[in-house]
């Protein structure tokens, strides 16, 4: 639609393309989140249980993923703003990819959890892999500054001490998100 308004009205817009994201204000719900905020709720949830307790994963934990902070996306975003200016959807991402075998190795480290965990594999794996190219914005001089495993353990830490609420925390989309950092 940006490039369509673009063509048409000399509309100065750009369209993003981001990776999967994460962080504060993120879905944990077990059966409607994306990968990493449910694997922090499984884990996270079964750090009480007993010895016994084995926390299911879906597939084989070979598919890969690419994941980035929120905070990351809100300064890209920035940067694309006062940088970028063409009609060509850009992509926001690390340009790296953990399988969801290394992903929950990390969440199992953050959390603490000791207990086993299997995979699954009679569930799907989903597609075997999902990276961006990041080579535009990595012209524009920008590159994401929170690791995997910081922002994991920020992320969690964020859910421990949000985990008390009644009612669920309103979600702040990427915009809302870039407003708030953008008043710091």
């Amino acid at each position: 639609m940006c490039q369509s308004y673009r063509k048409q009205y000399d509309f100065n817009a750009i369209s993003v393309m981001p990776t999967n994201l994460y962080g504060p204000n993120d879905n944990f719900d077990h059966n409607s989140s994306h990968v990493l905020p449910a694997l922090i709720s499984k884990f996270h949830g079964s750090l009480e249980k007993s010895k016994a307790w084995v926390v299911k994963l879906w597939g084989d934990g070979t598919a890969k993923r690419e994941f980035l902070h929120v905070d990351d996306l809100a300064e890209a975003l920035y940067i694309c703003m006062e940088k970028y200016d063409d009609e060509e959807i850009i992509n926001i991402g690390t340009g790296e990819d953990v399988t969801i075998k290394e992903l929950a190795e990390i969440i199992v480290d953050v959390t603490g959890y000791e207990n086993d965990y299997e995979w699954d594999t009679s569930k799907p794996n989903g597609t075997p892999r999902k990276v961006l190219n990041v080579d535009k914005m990595k012209a524009l001089g920008w590159e994401p500054k929170i690791s995997l495993r910081e922002g994991i353990e920020s992320t969690y830490e964020w859910y421990k001490n949000n985990l008390d609420y009644e009612e669920p925390q309103p979600k702040l989309n990427p915009i809302s998100r870039f407003m708030s950092w953008m008043d710091q």
